[in-house]
């Protein structure tokens, strides 16, 4: 791969030897805003349909010591990390990493906190950890060129996860970087996440696990490798590693960062809508086009939006009929905002996929392919829309950095906002105060067990009622 790659070896070090004492104040209060929208949409998530399948097949494979997210069931490690990362990836409102175009939050403390459980790791244990792994898979992830990753079909969050967590979870199991190393290449054997959801609306569900498969993996990897397997510790820049068998046109350079650098976990954007992150730039311009969502939507004639050709090839259904079809969907997330506001995180639920409200907008929106927007991704993802009225004038607005990036960051303030929203939503029994004191106070929390057991949802059982009643029904049906 050339002198200039960063062995699997040297990353490996760098993250095992990673200590607490060496993140600032501004990287720790970072994390507490990391962890604090982890909690709420994971809790999100975790009340949704594939939330609660996945958390009913956990209670069928052991208990342990991890706890699973909304319903507060212990199973181990491993398990918890595939439900609650399913559960984080659950409505399209985790963390993202531009540069890298995943989602490493989801990924990331899913694994730190279900091997924390296990440990009983403290709240300095518990961050550092997850710089580790945000710092594994978002440097993996960049390395591997996710544009032409996407373009070939392979879900990032998936594919370069399983570095993310297995970094984490080795770090909380005391690892050194050869234990690291192995745990990675296990995890290159586990590497997966197909595209193929993006066109089958009814098989979108399992895109949710996209965030708990590698989750569970890295997991299962760093435990494997503390127990003595061995695995190839050339995992990434090998003859046969992950960016020659999964990277495109790779830039194995991108691995390594210069001292002066911040951690990746700056590198973050927090999403305030519940949508794809190549379009919350488009919200943004429709928020600056209308006045603040102030223009009647039935003065439009027609939308023309200009995007980057990675928004436009799998993002164009006008009819969705799954949830997350909607949330990909451009031009329903176009409907769905002019009708009813950017942060109507129901608005793509199944009782508004036949909404006329929205249709009747969705029928009225066009994409455009501007090639002047492509270099910019992913560093920026971009979009400009155009509202033709029907008075013959055109209102235009460009925006390249969207509210939530770290050029426009969520505040602490914007983050517990968008928790609040959450939390009311799923369940207002949920402890959020708590949630939040826990937070705060995480560099001097003895064990992380604390903020677990306040991320439950009171309601959750009758939902898993719900889920059981259903199931019985399609027993009864093929019987």
């Amino acid at each position: 791969m050339g002198t200039e790659t960063l062995t699997t070896l040297a990353l490996a070090e760098e993250l095992a030897n990673l200590e607490f004492n060496q993140l600032s104040n501004d990287d720790i209060e970072q994390i507490q805003r990391l962890i604090l929208d982890y909690s709420a949409v994971t809790l999100c998530g975790s009340v949704q349909p594939w939330g609660r399948i996945l958390t009913a097949w956990g209670r069928q494979n052991g208990s342990g010591a991890s706890s699973l997210i909304g319903s507060g069931s212990r199973v181990p490690a491993a398990t918890a990390g595939l439900v609650n990362g399913t559960s984080a990836h659950g409505y399209e409102l985790d963390d993202t990493h531009d540069a890298s175009m995943s989602h490493p939050g989801t990924v990331v403390i899913s694994a730190a906190l279900a091997v924390g459980n296990e440990v009983g790791a403290s709240g300095p244990e518990l961050m550092t950890a997850i710089v580790a792994g945000y710092e594994a898979m978002t440097r993996v992830g960049m390395a591997a060129n996710p544009v032409k990753v996407i373009e070939f079909g392979r879900h990032p969050t998936c594919l370069f996860g399983p570095f993310g967590a297995a970094a984490a979870a080795g770090h909380l199991l005391g690892l050194d970087g050869a234990g690291i190393s192995k745990a990675w290449g296990i995890a290159l054997s586990m590497a997966s996440g197909a595209n193929q959801f993006a066109f089958e609306p009814k098989g979108t569900m399992v895109k949710r696990m996209h965030g708990g498969i590698p989750a569970q993996n890295g997991v299962t990897a760093a435990q494997l490798a503390r127990l003595g397997l061995e695995g190839p510790v050339q995992g990434i820049e090998g003859e046969f590693g992950f960016l020659h068998l999964f990277g495109i046109e790779p830039q194995p350079e991108r691995l390594r960062k210069s001292g002066n650098e911040t951690f990746e976990i700056h590198n973050i954007s927090i999403k305030p809508y519940s949508c794809c992150r190549k379009f919350h730039s488009l919200i943004d311009a429709l928020g600056e086009a209308t006045d603040g969502f102030e223009l009647d939507a039935s003065t439009i004639d027609h939308i023309t939006v200009h995007s980057p050709e990675t928004a436009i090839g799998s993002h164009q259904m006008k009819r969705p009929d799954s949830v997350m079809a909607a949330q990909y969907s451009m031009p329903y997330i176009v409907g769905a905002t002019l009708a009813y506001g950017p942060t109507r995180f129901d608005a793509y639920g199944e009782a508004h996929h036949v909404d006329a409200r929205i249709l009747d907008i969705v029928d009225r929106v066009e994409a455009k392919h501007d090639d002047g927007f492509d270099p910019m991704v992913p560093a920026k993802m971009p979009n400009r829309v155009d509202l033709h009225l029907r008075d013959g004038t055109t209102r235009s607005a460009e925006v390249l950095d969207s509210r939530g990036t770290p050029v426009h960051p969520l505040s602490t303030d914007g983050v517990l906002e968008k928790a609040r929203a959450l939390c009311e939503t799923v369940d207002p029994g949920v402890d959020l105060d708590s949630i939040v004191s826990v937070v705060e106070r995480f560099e001097t929390c003895d064990d992380v067990g604390d903020l677990t057991e306040l991320l439950v949802v009171p309601s959750f059982e009758d939902g898993m009622q719900t889920l059981a009643d259903a199931g019985d029904g399609a027993r009864a049906s093929v019987e």
